[in-house]
């Protein structure tokens, strides 16, 4: 690929990543070809179907978080502190705004194995920081992947300046959370299911049933 054709897919990628924060997987896709620089016709040349952009969202997303952590884990000797650092620039990355429109439109397999590919250094990582009693011992990589999609999905009436700021310091007593010293007394585990390929497996078909109703014509009774 010439460096100007890759130099314009990654300012498109960047653009749909940031738009899609506040305006959800079906921005109109002359917003984010403005917000790239780019032309409609060079975002469909690159994209033709809005599927497509949104899986490309996607898998740059996943690439980015795969060498993140990795990145992470071979600088910092401290395993806590590596998963700390991923965490946070994780967050500057929305993944909330990406990750779970995937669940809905695409086939689950193929989905999972790619969350999955994304997230095994993560696991890794989480593991050494346990053994090392840096992390308590009933986190899972779930816990955090799902913490992070929450502090970038956009509060109601949209964002604000210091969005960005509130969602790292909110972060940051989460990440206090994940110490031992945090961990339940008298030997409690974490309440709720642990999150792992079996409770994606639901949430991915409760997302699919739910855009299918939409999609038909369903209405929810009221109540």
């Amino acid at each position: 690929m010439r460096a100007d054709a890759q130099h314009n897919r990654e300012q498109i990628l960047r653009a749909a990543r940031q738009i899609f924060v506040h305006e959800g997987p079906d921005a109109p896709l002359d917003v984010i070809a403005r917000r790239a620089g780019v032309g409609v016709a060079t975002l469909y040349r690159r994209f033709p179907t809005r599927d497509d952009l949104i899986r490309a969202v996607a898998a740059d997303t996943l690439e980015l978080l795969y060498e993140g952590v990795t990145r992470a884990a071979a600088e910092e000797g401290d395993p806590f502190e590596a998963l700390r650092r991923f965490m946070h620039a994780a967050l500057d990355l929305n993944i909330g705004a990406v990750m779970p429109s995937l669940f809905g439109r695409f086939e689950a397999d193929r989905v999972l194995s790619e969350v999955r590919d994304a997230v095994d250094p993560l696991h890794d990582l989480m593991s050494r920081a346990q053994e090392a009693a840096l992390l308590r011992a009933d986190a899972a990589p779930g816990d955090v992947i799902f913490m992070i999609i929450r502090l970038t999905r956009p509060l109601p009436g949209g964002g604000f300046p210091e969005d960005g700021a509130l969602a790292h310091r909110q972060l940051e007593i989460y990440i206090d959370g994940l110490r031992p010293s945090a961990a339940w007394p008298r030997e409690e585990r974490l309440p709720g299911p642990a999150i792992g390929v079996p409770w994606f497996r639901r949430i991915r078909a409760r997302m699919a049933k739910g855009m299918a109703g939409v999609e038909g014509g369903e209405r929810d009774s009221p109540s």
